[in-house]
């Protein structure tokens, strides 16, 4: 498995999701919003999961972080639905139906439910477990080292888990009814700080 057997999408959303996110969100989490889609990918790969709309897998992953800036920081809404709302608006700019930029918003706020069921939401499902490995290191050895080394070396962490950690402690003492605060609860910074991933280097 290379980072070559997985053509980024080039589309007017693809180009626009990526513009936003580099303009808006710092490098560490930038970096891990291009990590996520490279590992959503994998996964889908390494369990034969087709069928999946590459386009909406990939404009979710790179947004799916842009709530936690503070231009787009809601003061009641947690941060994967202001990151949705931002999708909802973008790809609605890029010519999107309806309904497929309602299924942007779904990707991106069920990334952060506890689990996704893959028959009910297959690019839901993808960036759960692809963000799962990148933020808590689950599942950390089902993709082969080589992958993991040239995808972190392509895009380091630049230390995400102290800027994830504070993000996301930061969003769960303001918005204790969200889903942020449920992830400090479980242990997040924790997870962050003892991910195998950190060993591929900074």
């Amino acid at each position: 498995m290379k980072m070559t057997d997985f053509v980024v999408p080039d589309s007017v959303a693809a180009r626009a999701a990526l513009e936003v996110a580099t303009e808006y969100v710092p490098g560490a989490l930038l970096n891990h919003s291009i990590r996520s889609w490279y590992w959503a990918v994998g996964f889908a790969s390494l369990e034969m999961r087709q069928g999946f709309d590459a386009e909406l897998l990939y404009v979710s992953a790179v947004l799916h972080d842009v709530g936690l800036a503070v231009e787009f920081d809601n003061d009641t809404l947690s941060y994967e639905l202001a990151a949705g709302h931002v999708a909802w608006a973008l790809t609605a700019g890029s010519g999107w139906e309806a309904s497929r930029r309602t299924r942007a918003l779904e990707v991106i706020v069920r990334h952060n439910w506890p689990e996704v069921d893959p028959e009910q939401d297959l690019e839901g499902y993808l960036l759960e477990v692809a963000t799962g490995l990148d933020i808590s290191g689950s599942r950390s050895e089902a993709l082969p080292e080589s992958f993991r080394s040239e995808v972190s070396a392509a895009y380091p962490r630049l230390g995400l888990a102290a800027e994830f950690g504070s993000c996301v402690t930061d969003q769960a003492s303001r918005k204790p009814a969200t889903a942020a605060a449920r992830l400090i609860a479980g242990g997040l910074v924790r997870k962050l700080k003892n991910n195998p991933l950190e060993l591929f280097g900074s």
